[in-house]
């Protein structure tokens, strides 16, 4: 129990300056140069330099639906964090001054890649997101054996594409891949999120844990074993996930058998399909 109380503080903790730090990055490093980050963040920039509307806010605002769809298929502990950041995040944006701390617009989308993309990786680091194409990628990738880099760059891509059609800027969208890239670095230094990993939990509550793991679409496969000091049979399941999955899973064993004993080893590949059969 205190584990997990300790587990929330560290874990809100994280949101709280992983948002701060997003905010920072987006307030005083990108907007001010009028250039876009990755995720729905840079379509709300996109439409706030458009229209003149308040950023933060189409942020907040843009997030609501993908955050309702991710409630349903990614796993409620993941939304709910993702949606305390996002919120946290927009109040940031209220409060944080929109001002250039770097004249030069190179430095502005180096370090503001750089800040947002620290903060992002914390939050993915302690269970959460930042929203956005995070959510749909990991929703996508729930269908599709796809590395979840990949979908967002593409979503990324299509972002800048619109920019530079309803701008015709090719130097703000260029600076703004320059931010994008560099952010996704630092996500990718702190948070791994498309390494998959084998986890092998021996447990008394064979059938509850089955029951509320396979709510989620990937197989589980049974096996019988025998202590070789106590001597007593038990069952082991074994079940390949991604570290994007790896907090909510960690976090489901615990929830039903605290004493369940888990080993999780990093998996170099996978042949066939891990998720479960579809019906």
């Amino acid at each position: 129990m205190k584990k997990n109380v300790r587990t929330n503080i560290f874990a809100a903790a994280a949101m709280v300056v992983g948002s701060l730090l997003i905010a920072s990055g987006f307030n005083l490093f990108l907007i001010p140069h009028q250039l876009l980050s990755g995720g729905l963040s840079g379509v709300a920039m996109m439409i706030g330099y458009i229209t003149g509307g308040n950023i933060g806010w189409l942020y907040l605002l843009l997030n609501i639906p993908v955050l309702v769809w991710g409630w349903f298929i990614v796993g409620r502990r993941f939304i709910i964090w993702s949606l305390i950041t996002v919120i946290i995040s927009t109040l940031f944006m209220q409060i944080i001054p929109t001002e250039a701390v770097a004249d030069d617009v190179v430095l502005g989308a180096v370090f503001g890649g750089i800040i947002v993309g620290f903060g992002t990786g914390m939050t993915l680091r302690y269970g959460g997101s930042s929203g956005g194409f995070d959510i749909i990628a990991s929703i996508v990738t729930r269908r599709r054996d796809l590395p979840i880099g990949m979908i967002i760059f593409t979503l990324n891509g299509i972002v800048i594409a619109a920019l530079v059609v309803f701008t015709k800027d090719w130097n703000s969208a260029l600076y703004s891949l320059l931010a994008i890239y560099t952010a996704g670095k630092l996500v990718d230094i702190i948070h791994v999120r498309h390494i998959k990993v084998t986890a092998f939990i021996v447990t008394n509550k064979t059938e509850e844990l089955i029951r509320r793991l396979l709510a989620h679409p990937r197989g589980i496969t049974i096996i019988k074993t025998r202590g070789a000091y106590s001597d007593i049979e038990r069952d082991m399941l074994m079940t390949v996930r991604t570290r994007y999955e790896l907090e909510e899973l960690r976090k489901t064993i615990v929830s039903i058998d605290p004493k369940a004993f888990v080993n999780i080893v990093e998996t170099v590949g996978v042949v066939g399909d891990f998720s479960k059969p579809k019906e």
